[in-house]
């Protein structure tokens, strides 16, 4: 898995690429608790480029959801599709996480 960074304004975007699996599912949450540990605000997890997400993944989703709410912070996941959609899906998480279409509305609800 690679992740990497664009900032709009005061959004941070992070763009996951790959398997968010047991093997660095973990990679994610430190990444996002670090943004939190320097008070970004507004969090979005662009996931267009990951194909597969086993149980550690979507238990680093409900990690990290935990976490920026507990602060009072913004987040918005963009862009599940195809086998990560059907898992998010099956396990009724679906309503659970703030997850929008894509980048751009996103970048408009936070910025709202």
């Amino acid at each position: 898995m690679e992740i990497g960074f664009r900032r709009y304004k005061d959004v941070y975007i992070v763009d996951v690429q790959g398997d968010m699996d047991l093997y660095n599912a973990h990679e994610l949450k430190d990444v996002i608790n670090k943004l939190i540990d320097k008070k970004i605000t507004k969090i979005v997890i662009n996931l267009e480029s990951v194909d597969y997400i086993d149980s550690s993944g979507v238990g680093a989703l409900i990690h990290i959801f935990t976490s920026v709410k507990r602060n009072s912070y913004k987040l918005r996941i963009t862009n599940v599709h195809g086998s990560v959609a059907k898992v998010i899906k099956l396990t009724k998480l679906m309503g659970y996480f703030p997850i929008v279409e894509d980048v751009k509305t996103a970048l408009h609800e936070l910025s709202a």
